[in-house]
Protein backbone atom coordinates (compact mmCIF):
# COMPACT_ATOMS: atom_id res chain seq x y z
CA UNK A 1 0.00 0.00 0.00
CA UNK A 2 1.35 3.27 -0.92
CA UNK A 3 1.80 6.15 1.17
CA UNK A 4 -1.19 7.64 2.60
CA UNK A 5 -1.99 11.14 1.17
CA UNK A 6 -3.21 12.72 4.49
CA UNK A 7 -1.62 10.85 7.47
CA UNK A 8 2.15 10.69 5.52
CA UNK A 9 2.08 6.57 6.70
CA UNK A 10 2.20 3.04 4.74
CA UNK A 11 2.58 -0.42 5.40
CA UNK A 12 4.54 -1.03 8.59
CA UNK A 13 4.94 2.31 10.08
CA UNK A 14 1.69 1.94 12.66
CA UNK A 15 0.56 -0.67 15.55
CA UNK A 16 -2.71 -2.93 15.13
CA UNK A 17 -4.05 -0.54 17.90
CA UNK A 18 -4.82 3.67 17.47
CA UNK A 19 -6.20 5.72 19.98
CA UNK A 20 -7.79 8.27 17.92
CA UNK A 21 -7.88 11.85 19.84
CA UNK A 22 -9.15 14.80 18.20
CA UNK A 23 -6.94 17.39 18.82
CA UNK A 24 -3.34 17.03 17.54
CA UNK A 25 -1.84 18.21 21.44
CA UNK A 26 -3.84 15.05 22.98
CA UNK A 27 -1.52 12.87 21.07
CA UNK A 28 1.03 14.33 23.22
CA UNK A 29 -0.79 13.93 26.04
CA UNK A 30 -1.45 10.28 25.50
CA UNK A 31 1.89 9.79 24.80
CA UNK A 32 3.63 11.34 28.39
CA UNK A 33 1.67 8.09 29.63
CA UNK A 34 3.86 5.78 27.40
CA UNK A 35 7.11 4.65 27.03
CA UNK A 36 9.13 4.20 23.68
CA UNK A 37 7.84 7.58 22.04
CA UNK A 38 8.17 8.03 18.22
CA UNK A 39 6.77 10.67 16.24
CA UNK A 40 6.14 9.08 12.56
CA UNK A 41 4.25 11.96 10.99
CA UNK A 42 2.16 15.07 11.21
CA UNK A 43 0.20 17.02 8.31
CA UNK A 44 -2.53 19.35 8.85
CA UNK A 45 -4.74 18.21 11.71
CA UNK A 46 -3.25 14.76 11.89
CA UNK A 47 -0.09 13.83 14.25
CA UNK A 48 0.56 9.97 14.36
CA UNK A 49 2.76 8.74 17.16
CA UNK A 50 4.14 4.99 17.87
CA UNK A 51 4.18 4.37 21.49
CA UNK A 52 4.21 1.24 23.86
CA UNK A 53 2.14 1.04 27.29
CA UNK A 54 2.89 -2.05 29.04
CA UNK A 55 4.70 -3.92 26.45
CA UNK A 56 1.85 -3.06 23.99
CA UNK A 57 3.00 -1.30 21.15
CA UNK A 58 0.02 1.33 19.88
CA UNK A 59 -0.56 4.15 18.00
CA UNK A 60 -1.76 7.34 18.53
CA UNK A 61 -3.66 9.57 15.66
CA UNK A 62 -5.04 12.75 15.92
CA UNK A 63 -7.78 13.36 13.84
CA UNK A 64 -8.78 17.12 14.47
CA UNK A 65 -12.43 18.16 14.52
CA UNK A 66 -15.57 16.55 12.91
CA UNK A 67 -16.52 13.51 10.81
CA UNK A 68 -15.09 14.38 7.29
CA UNK A 69 -11.85 14.65 9.02
CA UNK A 70 -12.29 11.71 11.21
CA UNK A 71 -13.50 9.25 7.81
CA UNK A 72 -10.22 10.41 6.61
CA UNK A 73 -8.31 8.68 9.30
CA UNK A 74 -9.72 6.17 9.93
CA UNK A 75 -9.75 5.29 6.13
CA UNK A 76 -5.96 5.72 5.85
CA UNK A 77 -4.91 3.59 9.37
CA UNK A 78 -7.06 0.86 8.63
CA UNK A 79 -5.40 1.25 4.60
CA UNK A 80 -2.22 0.33 6.41
CA UNK A 81 -2.90 -2.44 8.96
CA UNK A 82 -4.72 -0.66 11.75
CA UNK A 83 -7.43 -2.86 13.08
CA UNK A 84 -8.65 -1.58 16.76
CA UNK A 85 -9.51 2.20 16.56
CA UNK A 86 -10.36 4.00 19.87
CA UNK A 87 -11.44 7.61 20.59
CA UNK A 88 -10.32 9.62 23.62
CA UNK A 89 -12.24 12.95 23.48
CA UNK A 90 -14.25 15.11 25.31
CA UNK A 91 -17.77 15.92 25.28
CA UNK A 92 -20.63 18.12 26.37
CA UNK A 93 -23.23 16.21 28.61
CA UNK A 94 -26.99 16.55 27.70
CA UNK A 95 -28.40 15.28 30.54
CA UNK A 96 -28.71 17.42 34.36
CA UNK A 97 -26.95 15.18 36.52
CA UNK A 98 -23.87 14.56 34.46
CA UNK A 99 -21.06 16.84 35.49
CA UNK A 100 -17.95 18.72 33.94
CA UNK A 101 -15.16 16.12 34.29
CA UNK A 102 -17.44 13.34 34.33
CA UNK A 103 -16.73 10.61 31.88
CA UNK A 104 -18.81 9.03 29.29
CA UNK A 105 -18.19 5.43 27.49
CA UNK A 106 -20.70 5.34 24.46
CA UNK A 107 -22.91 2.81 23.53
CA UNK A 108 -23.92 3.68 20.12
CA UNK A 109 -24.06 7.44 18.52
CA UNK A 110 -26.63 9.32 16.84
CA UNK A 111 -25.99 10.74 13.25
CA UNK A 112 -26.62 14.13 13.46
CA UNK A 113 -23.74 14.57 10.91
CA UNK A 114 -23.62 13.90 6.86
CA UNK A 115 -20.40 11.70 6.80
CA UNK A 116 -21.52 8.74 7.41
CA UNK A 117 -24.68 9.28 5.50
CA UNK A 118 -22.25 9.40 2.79
CA UNK A 119 -21.19 5.73 3.36
CA UNK A 120 -24.81 4.04 4.43
CA UNK A 121 -28.27 4.91 5.74
CA UNK A 122 -28.94 6.73 8.92
CA UNK A 123 -31.31 4.06 9.78
CA UNK A 124 -27.73 1.69 10.13
CA UNK A 125 -27.00 1.93 13.45
CA UNK A 126 -23.57 3.83 14.70
CA UNK A 127 -22.60 1.58 17.61
CA UNK A 128 -18.86 0.61 19.17
CA UNK A 129 -17.42 -3.03 19.06
CA UNK A 130 -18.76 -4.77 21.78
CA UNK A 131 -15.27 -6.35 22.73
CA UNK A 132 -13.83 -2.10 22.91
CA UNK A 133 -16.98 -0.99 24.84
CA UNK A 134 -16.78 -3.83 27.74
CA UNK A 135 -12.89 -2.95 28.08
CA UNK A 136 -13.23 0.53 28.82
CA UNK A 137 -16.04 -0.08 31.23
CA UNK A 138 -13.73 -2.61 32.53
CA UNK A 139 -11.00 -0.45 32.92
CA UNK A 140 -12.69 2.10 34.60
CA UNK A 141 -14.09 -0.46 37.22
CA UNK A 142 -10.48 -1.53 37.68
CA UNK A 143 -9.21 2.02 37.86
CA UNK A 144 -12.07 2.60 40.55
CA UNK A 145 -13.78 4.97 38.69
CA UNK A 146 -16.90 5.86 37.78
CA UNK A 147 -17.59 6.28 34.20
CA UNK A 148 -21.59 7.50 32.28
CA UNK A 149 -22.30 4.33 29.94
CA UNK A 150 -25.32 5.00 27.11
CA UNK A 151 -25.92 6.32 23.85
CA UNK A 152 -24.63 10.06 22.51
CA UNK A 153 -25.05 12.14 19.55
CA UNK A 154 -22.32 13.15 16.86
CA UNK A 155 -23.39 16.78 15.10
CA UNK A 156 -21.72 18.79 12.92
CA UNK A 157 -22.79 22.38 13.65
CA UNK A 158 -20.68 23.28 16.87
CA UNK A 159 -22.68 26.68 16.82
CA UNK A 160 -26.02 25.73 15.99
CA UNK A 161 -27.01 23.43 18.71
CA UNK A 162 -30.21 25.32 19.46
CA UNK A 163 -32.30 24.83 22.69
CA UNK A 164 -35.15 22.96 20.74
CA UNK A 165 -32.54 20.28 19.34
CA UNK A 166 -31.07 20.36 22.92
CA UNK A 167 -34.24 19.46 24.34
CA UNK A 168 -34.97 16.88 21.97
CA UNK A 169 -32.01 15.44 22.51
CA UNK A 170 -32.28 15.11 26.46
CA UNK A 171 -35.88 13.98 26.19
CA UNK A 172 -34.60 11.16 24.23
CA UNK A 173 -32.05 10.57 26.83
CA UNK A 174 -28.72 11.21 24.71
CA UNK A 175 -26.08 11.56 27.53
CA UNK A 176 -23.96 14.05 25.24
CA UNK A 177 -23.22 15.49 22.13
CA UNK A 178 -19.44 15.83 20.59
CA UNK A 179 -18.50 15.20 16.65
CA UNK A 180 -16.29 12.60 15.92
CA UNK A 181 -17.86 8.81 16.87
CA UNK A 182 -20.76 8.07 14.65
CA UNK A 183 -18.40 8.35 11.66
CA UNK A 184 -15.84 6.10 13.81
CA UNK A 185 -18.17 3.55 14.76
CA UNK A 186 -19.88 3.30 11.29
CA UNK A 187 -16.83 3.45 9.62
CA UNK A 188 -15.12 1.05 11.39
CA UNK A 189 -17.79 -1.35 11.56
CA UNK A 190 -18.08 -1.09 7.51
CA UNK A 191 -13.84 -2.20 7.42
CA UNK A 192 -14.04 -4.92 9.48
CA UNK A 193 -12.71 -2.91 12.62
CA UNK A 194 -13.12 -2.42 15.98
CA UNK A 195 -13.93 0.89 17.58
CA UNK A 196 -15.01 2.26 20.96
CA UNK A 197 -14.59 5.83 22.54
CA UNK A 198 -14.81 7.85 25.83
CA UNK A 199 -15.17 11.15 26.03
CA UNK A 200 -14.66 13.62 29.37
CA UNK A 201 -17.66 16.04 29.75
CA UNK A 202 -16.11 19.56 29.01
CA UNK A 203 -19.55 21.13 29.58
CA UNK A 204 -23.51 20.92 30.15
CA UNK A 205 -25.51 21.84 27.33
CA UNK A 206 -28.97 21.80 29.47
CA UNK A 207 -27.06 23.95 31.88
CA UNK A 208 -25.85 26.71 29.63
CA UNK A 209 -22.32 25.95 29.95
CA UNK A 210 -19.95 25.32 26.78
CA UNK A 211 -16.35 24.49 27.04
CA UNK A 212 -13.90 27.61 26.86
CA UNK A 213 -17.41 29.72 27.96
CA UNK A 214 -16.35 30.65 31.23
CA UNK A 215 -12.25 31.20 31.04
CA UNK A 216 -9.36 31.84 28.55
CA UNK A 217 -9.15 27.82 28.55
CA UNK A 218 -10.46 25.46 26.59
CA UNK A 219 -11.06 22.94 28.64
CA UNK A 220 -12.21 23.64 32.76
CA UNK A 221 -9.37 22.40 35.32
CA UNK A 222 -11.68 19.59 36.33
CA UNK A 223 -12.34 18.38 32.64
CA UNK A 224 -8.56 18.93 31.98
CA UNK A 225 -7.53 16.48 35.08
CA UNK A 226 -10.29 13.95 34.12
CA UNK A 227 -8.76 14.03 30.48
CA UNK A 228 -5.76 12.66 31.93
CA UNK A 229 -7.79 9.85 33.72
CA UNK A 230 -9.94 8.95 30.61
CA UNK A 231 -6.17 8.02 29.35
CA UNK A 232 -5.20 6.13 31.54
CA UNK A 233 -8.66 3.81 31.72
CA UNK A 234 -7.78 3.66 27.58
CA UNK A 235 -4.20 2.65 27.96
CA UNK A 236 -5.15 -0.20 30.28
CA UNK A 237 -8.29 -1.20 28.09
CA UNK A 238 -5.43 -1.56 25.26
CA UNK A 239 -3.71 -4.17 27.16
CA UNK A 240 -7.13 -6.15 27.28
CA UNK A 241 -7.67 -5.70 23.64
CA UNK A 242 -3.80 -6.99 22.34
Amino acid sequence: MAKQPHLLVEDGDVNDIALVPGDPGRVDRIAKQCENVEEVAANREYKVVNATYDGVPLTICSTGIGCPSAAIAIEELCNVGVDTVVRVGTIGALQEDIEIGDMIVATGAAKEEGTSKRYESEVYPAVPTYEVLTSLVDAAEENDEDVHVGPIVSDDAFYNESEEFVADWNDAGLLAIEMEAATVFSLARRRGMRAGAICTVDGNLVAGTQKGADSDEELPEKAKNNVERAIAITLDAVTELA
